[in-house]
């Protein structure tokens, strides 16, 4: 009986709008060591989000086990054509479980899901190559004037805002099962801003400023 009050909560919070995470956490709160795991929980979650409205289990005529060898290379080949489908767009795919598709992926494609790296841009091969070798010649000037580095200055600009909202992983705390979940109210960044431009060499800051509200930053305006 335990797990058809759990599959009909889970439709519920689904309902709620609640995610399959939060589902998750509020079984184990009220159940205990007798909540679905974790696998089954957002297993039913995706089934009453695409439309399901039973309790009961339908996939009798599915087999005991989906990660079968044809299985796997079904989905390893999905992936290979299209590294951004989520497993919500694979169980559509290939008709399993949501569990199905996460320990296919997890356990034998030995896969993650990783976001890409953001960087300040595409470097062609050619600048790429220049920028070598601006470093090397910038190298073995240091090697012949050792005080090469005390003569540089260098500079930068950056955005500063009046507020900065504190993150989430900010305002973690260490609580134990049975204490309240914290919580914060969502701020967005400040709107109010103003750049500013600082100058340093090996010692620190040699000068800074902040730009005028309307001021074009512009190679006039550096110097």
């Amino acid at each position: 009986m335990s797990q058809f009050e759990q599959r009909a909560d889970i439709k519920f919070m689904c309902r709620l709008g609640k995610s399959a995470s939060e589902t998750l956490l509020a079984l184990q709160q009220v159940y205990g060591n007798t909540a679905l795991k974790k696998s089954a929980v957002y297993d039913w979650f995706s089934r009453f989000k695409n439309g399901q409205e039973t309790v009961d289990d339908q996939r009798s005529g599915r087999p005991s086990t989906s990660r079968t060898e044809k299985m796997i290379e079904k989905v390893q080949q999905l992936i290979q054509c299209d590294r951004r489908m989520t497993i919500v767009e694979l169980e559509q795919e290939v008709g399993v479980s949501h569990g199905s598709i996460h320990a296919i992926l997890s356990n034998d494609l030995k896969m993650k899901h990783v976001s890409a790296k953001f960087v300040l841009r595409q470097l062609t091969t050619d600048e790429m190559e220049c920028r070598m070798m601006v470093a090397g010649d910038l190298f073995e000037k240091s090697m012949q004037d050792p005080t090469l580095l005390t003569k540089i200055v260098t500079g930068d600009e950056s955005w500063v805002f009046a507020y900065d909202p504190e993150t989430k992983m900010q305002s973690a705390e260490w609580h134990t099962a049975s204490s309240p979940q914290p919580k914060k109210s969502r701020l967005v960044k400040s709107t109010e801003k103003v750049m500013l431009i600082a100058f340093f060499n090996i010692d620190g800051v040699v000068h800074y400023e902040f730009v005028p509200p309307g001021q074009t930053v512009n190679g006039h305006f550096y110097m």
